[in-house]
């Protein structure tokens, strides 16, 4: 999962460049859910640029048929909520969440909980590179590159 920002372009942008800047620019967010298998984009949902990445995870999986596997859940630090941590659990996925830096654990009081701390005592004991390394975070970055794609393709559209 990733959630970047997508800039307006348009005559705001050109008078603004003119001009100078009066006010802030528009921007969107595209919440993506990509299969990093396939490379196929599984779910996707627009907001604006105030909402948040982690409101937005608990109803994307559900625009995924219910027939359909899903094994992980990786995302970045940002979906780090016990929220996110609690709609991944409850549907028997395992969530690759990398942890922040100041995380702290949290009350064990369900299993969302206890998933969570298990990410951030290996993280602590085994360092934050082996960490990622060993649970296959790594594939986020496939996401990554499938958002630089769209991006680039969108300014050539603009």
């Amino acid at each position: 999962m990733d959630s970047p920002g997508i800039k307006f372009l348009g005559d705001g942008e050109w008078l603004a460049r003119k001009h100078g800047t009066r006010r802030r620019r528009e921007y969107r967010k595209v919440h993506l859910v990509m299969d990093t298998a396939t490379g196929d984009i599984r779910a996707v949902e627009f907001t604006s640029s105030r909402e948040g990445d982690s409101p937005v995870l608990p109803d994307l999986p559900d625009q995924i048929p219910p027939d359909e596997q899903i094994g992980t859940v990786t995302s970045d630090g940002a979906f780090g909520t016990r929220r996110c941590h609690t709609a991944i659990v409850d549907r028997g996925r395992t969530a690759i969440i990398a942890i922040r830096r100041n995380g702290r654990l949290w009350k064990e009081d369900c299993p969302a909980a206890r998933a969570r701390n298990d990410i951030l005592r290996a993280t602590k004991r085994f360092g934050r590179a082996n960490w990622k390394h060993w649970s296959g975070y790594h594939v986020r970055s496939r996401i990554e590159a499938r958002m630089r794609c769209l991006k680039s393709f969108d300014e050539r559209i603009a």
